[in-house]
Formats: C-alpha cells, sequence, structure tokens
C-alpha cells in the first residue's frame, strides 16, 4: 500500500513537472486568440526560447540571462507573427507555419555554428540551470507520515518556474473577467469593429496581447531546457506548442478547463513514460513506439468526439481592417 502511494504521488510530481511548458503554451495561446489572433507558432516560439536559453546559459553560466534571452527571443517572433497578421493582415495560419518551420532550422543550425556539438547546446551544470525552492521547514516535516511523502514528492524541491506557473494561472484568471485590459482583450477578439469605435486602438491590443504570448512561450521554452532539462537538442519541444493549442481548445479558450486538460495530457506522458518497457498481464510488454505515441492519441481522441461543440472567439483568425 506504501509503495503504491508513493507511486501515486511520483506520478502526480512527474504530470505537474511535465504540465509547467503546456500551461506557459497554452495561457500564452489564450491571451492572443482571445484578442483575436490565431497563432499556431507557439510551438517554434518554445523552440526558440529552449535554444536561446541554454545558449545564453551556457555562454554567460547564468540562467536567468538565459530565461530573459528566451523571453527575448518569444516576444521577437511574436512581434514578427504580429507584424504579418495584424499591421499587414496576413493569414494568421500560414504565418505561424512559417515561424514553425524557420525555428525548427534555425535553432540546430545556430547551435552547430556556436557549439559545435551536432546541433545542441553543452549540458549545463546545475550552477547555469534555473533553481529549485527548498521550503523551510522541510526536515521537520518529512518525517511525518503521509504528510512528509506529499512534501517531499509534490512541494519541497519544485522548480522555481513551476511556482511562477501557478501564479500566472491565478493571475490570468484576474486578468481576463476582472480588470480592464482582459474586458477590452475579449471584447477586441468578439467585435473589434465596436472596440475600435469605443475609441480603442484594436492594433494596439492585439500587439499588447502577442506580447504577453511571447513572454510565455519563451518562460515555457526556457523550463524545457534550464529548469527541466540541462541544454538544449533538437526537436526537444516535441509537439508541445501543437498539444497546448489543443489543451486551449478542449478548454474552449477558458483559463480553468485549458489547466485540466494540460493536466490530463501531462498525466498521459508521465503514464507512458512509466509503462515503458513495463510488462503488462495478459499482453506483454507493448512497443515502445505506441506507448509514447498515447498523449498524442489522447489529444486526438478528445477534440474528435468528447470536447463537444468549442466556439472560437467570433473575430478569431480575421484580418481587422479599419474603416475610413
Amino acid at each position: 500500500m506504501e509503495d503504491a502511494f508513493l507511486l501515486v504521488l511520483q506520478l502526480l510530481g512527474a504530470t505537474i513537472r511535465v504540465a509547467t511548458p503546456l500551461v506557459l503554451a497554452a495561457f500564452a495561446g489564450l491571451y492572443c486568440e482571445r484578442a483575436g489572433v490565431v497563432d499556431i507558432g507557439l510551438e517554434g516560439k518554445m523552440l526558440a526560447g529552449a535554444f536561446f536559453a541554454a545558449a545564453a546559459a551556457s555562454a554567460t553560466g547564468n540562467p536567468w540571462l538565459g530565461l530573459l534571452a528566451a523571453i527575448a527571443a518569444g516576444v521577437a517572433l511574436a512581434l514578427v507573427h504580429g507584424f504579418a497578421c495584424v499591421t499587414h493582415h496576413g493569414n494568421q495560419v500560414v504565418s505561424g507555419m512559417a515561424i514553425n518551420i524557420l525555428v525548427a532550422g534555425l535553432a540546430p543550425s545556430l547551435a552547430y555554428a556556436w557549439f559545435q556539438q551536432g546541433g545542441q547546446t553543452p549540458l549545463l551544470p546545475s550552477s547555469a540551470r534555473l533553481p529549485s525552492v527548498d521550503l523551510p521547514s522541510g526536515e521537520t516535516l518529512s518525517g511525518i507520515p503521509i504528510l512528509g511523502a506529499v512534501w517531499r514528492e509534490l512541494i519541497d524541491g519544485t522548480n522555481i518556474l513551476i511556482w511562477v506557473t501557478l501564479a500566472l494561472v491565478v493571475a490570468t484568471h484576474w486578468v481576463l473577467y476582472r480588470s480592464r485590459f482582459g474586458l477590452r482583450l475579449r471584447a477586441v477578439g468578439e467585435n473589434p469593429a465596436a472596440v475600435e469605435t469605443a475609441g480603442i486602438s484594436v492594433t494596439r491590443l492585439r500587439y499588447q496581447a502577442l506580447i504577453v504570448t511571447g513572454v510565455l512561450t519563451g518562460m515555457a521554452g526556457a523550463y524545457l531546457s534550464t529548469g527541466h532539462g540541462a541544454g538544449f537538442v533538437r526537436d526537444m519541444t516535441a509537439g508541445k506548442g501543437y498539444l497546448a493549442l489543443a489543451a486551449l481548445i478542449f478548454g474552449k479558450w477558458r483559463p480553468g478547463p485549458a489547466l485540466f486538460a494540460c493536466l490530463l495530457f501531462a498525466f498521459t506522458d508521465a503514464v507512458q513514460v512509466r509503462l515503458q518497457g513495463v510488462p503488462l498481464p495478459g499482453i506483454g510488454v507493448i512497443p515502445v513506439q505506441f506507448i509514447q505515441a498515447i498523449p498524442y492519441l489522447l489529444t486526438v481522441l478528445l477534440l474528435a468526439g468528447f470536447v463537444g461543440k468549442a466556439i472560437a472567439p467570433k473575430a478569431s483568425g480575421i484580418p481587422y481592417v479599419k474603416e475610413r
């Protein structure tokens, strides 16, 4: 019984760690899509953030400079997306895919040119990685049955970006539903012409939302390479940007349900890692490739049959041209 309880706690801990970049990316998409801008370039921004965070941390030995570099990369790509789609009314899907393709080739090429290690950055020492938070009273609580195990596996020693993500979840809910900015953001995603009539710039609001998107995707990438991992490798996001977008659709563009979807996808990912190489009763060892596909199969099943009717913001994906 004790071993089973410990296994559950370990799965929950792994779920939280895997869910962190998904939550950051999903909430990044939430801001821009609520403003009426479709951004399937979340994957590319995360990958750029992961590369520049690892590269800067490797060059300087400072993980915080790596985090700033990741955020700068995410914001730069978000502004490129805004320039193409908001300023020049380009196709938002095409622009997002172009960013994904560009970064998928550019990041490993730069890594090879700068570090000469086959398209990846050097392994980061612990001093160049984002730190974990060791809370006080840990030794006292760790000796208490049940509570001690929960403290050790889920709370103590948690990476700092996980705590930041938790704060951002609460802040995002407040911003969207309690602040003036959130009200305007939701309005511009539903009826940009009415917002413009009220004397509020649609272009400025959408650029502001895209900047927030760039910041959050940069943080997600930095977590992957300098928090959860210890360096950049080719395609290390492994479709997490698309999973985050699926979680956003599953959550119907609302913070709470989107968070739940991210945790569900992360839980299946944590389970598939545990199942690799484990013989199941009456089945035997399942091929690794099938197990690794479980999170993506779940995504398809949920979106195809169980999400129900997901209605995006009315102006989502539609370029706004100001009437003269």
